[in-house]
Formats: structure tokens, sequence, C-alpha cells
């Protein structure tokens, strides 16, 4: 058991060859992929895949990156199309200060949207932070005192600090393999000590191919690695930690396991 709890499918380096990067992956152990939307242009793509494979599943949502564009996706927008039975999380949202591609504001108003959706839907919010922690998890405890959510912030790369204030908040904290590069020191110290019942793993595929595949467009069968080296840093059993991390993406997914 495996599953990939964040990927894009349908990016250029994995769509001109999905089918195979599809087998790859399944030939690996993976048995659940998140394929993840970022732009409303892409989310019938997005659907499409997960209605053709049975072991994929959908998310709607705008990354911060895009906030500008994307004005009028609203809650209501959000809430009408996470209504497919493919769609099992709302984002990734979030905030990125690191390039600014959109308005700060803008930002904040599209992450607080994507958050008011997920309480109406019961479905976890996936979070993109990038040199924001503060404003993120302001944002998130704000958000939460109005109403609880669930929620993952995914491809891990904040402070030990950030990780325990979002663990206070309930949420689960997915690790990408970010963690096998050798300047990761902080986010494998961080990753070795995180909760079992709170941690999932990723691709973020096309991106962020661990080691030993760094350079390469990054695909879901490499999960497999990032378990590998996770397992080995945390002094686990490797196929102990393929299964909490699977059992644990398909609790917070819950639509996929229905």
């Amino acid at each position: 058991m495996l599953a990939d709890s964040h990927c894009h499918l349908n990016y250029k380096g994995l769509v001109e060859d999905q089918q195979n990067v599809l087998q790859r992956a399944r030939a690996r152990g993976v048995t659940a992929m998140l394929n993840i939307a970022t732009r409303e242009s892409e989310w019938d793509a997005v659907l499409g895949t997960a209605e053709r494979e049975p072991d994929v599943w959908a998310t709607v949502g705008i990354h911060p990156h895009e906030a500008d564009a994307h004005p009028h996706v609203d809650t209501a927008r959000l809430i009408e199309r996470a209504a497919h039975p493919c769609v099992v999380g709302v984002g990734e949202t979030g905030l990125d200060y690191h390039y600014d591609h959109s308005d700060r504001a803008r930002q904040q108003a599209s992450f607080r949207a994507h958050i008011a959706a997920c309480r109406e839907t019961r479905l976890p919010l996936i979070v993109h932070t990038r040199d924001a922690e503060a404003d993120t998890i302001a944002i998130l405890a704000d958000e939460m005192e109005k109403g609880a959510y669930p929620g993952v912030i995914h491809c891990f790369t904040a402070s030990g600090d950030f990780a325990d204030k979002a663990l206070e908040l309930g949420l689960f904290i997915s690790i990408s393999g970010i963690v096998t590069f050798k300047n990761a020191a902080d986010i494998q110290a961080t990753a070795a000590r995180l909760p079992a019942d709170r941690l999932l793993i990723e691709t973020d595929s096309p991106f962020l191919a661990p080691v030993p595949h760094r350079g390469r467009p990054g695909e879901p069968a490499f999960v497999a690695d990032t378990a590998a080296f996770l397992a080995n840093l945390r002094g686990e059993d490797v196929a102990t930690l393929q299964r909490y991390t699977a059992e644990n993406f398909h609790r917070l997914f819950a639509k996929t396991a229905g």
C-alpha cells in the first residue's frame, strides 16, 4: 500500500505519457494518487483522469500564484464543483510570498474562500505555503475558530515550530521528495518526529524528484523512494510506514474509502 497524496498528472512532463506513468506507479505498489488542481481551466482535465482511473482522485482549487486571475472562483463555485464524486479535497490553496505572483491580499481572500468551502463540504483543505508561515498559520487558526475543518500542509518545507502549530490545529503534514535532498537537514529533523497518525507522503510530481531520481521529472512511482528514505530516517520498517501513511490518506480523504 502506497498513497501519493499530491501529484499533478495533467501537467507537462506527465500528461504526455500518463498511462505509462500510472502503470509504473502501480508496479511499485502505489494504490492511490491524488491529482491536484491549481487553476480553473484544468479542473475538467483533472476530473477526467480521476473518472477514468479507479485509483486516482481529484481536487478543485486555485493555487496562490493564480489568485489574481481567479477573483470569480468563490466559496460557492468551489462547493458546486466539489460535489463531483471524484473530488475528495479542496485546493491547492494557501499563500506564496516567495514569488508574489498574485497580490497578497488576493491570495489571503482566496485562501479563506477555500477554507469556507472545506467547512461546508467537510472535504480536506490542501495547503501550499512558502515564505508565509506567520500569515498562513494565523489564517488557519482564525478560520478554525469559526468552525473546524480537516486539512493537510502539503510538500512540507516550513519550520518545526510551524509544524507544531499545524498539528495543534489538527492538520496533517505531507512530506515530499525534498526530504531526501542533501540540504534538507531541518526538514529531516521535523519529519523524523512527526506523529505517525498525521503523516502523509507525496511526490508533487512532475516536480521535486527524490534521490536517486534528481534531474528527472518526478512521477508518482517515486513516492516509494521517499517512503524508503523516510522510514530509514524514522527508524521504522518501510512496509509499516507505507501502510500507515496510506491508511492516513484514506482517513483524511474519506471519500476515497467510499
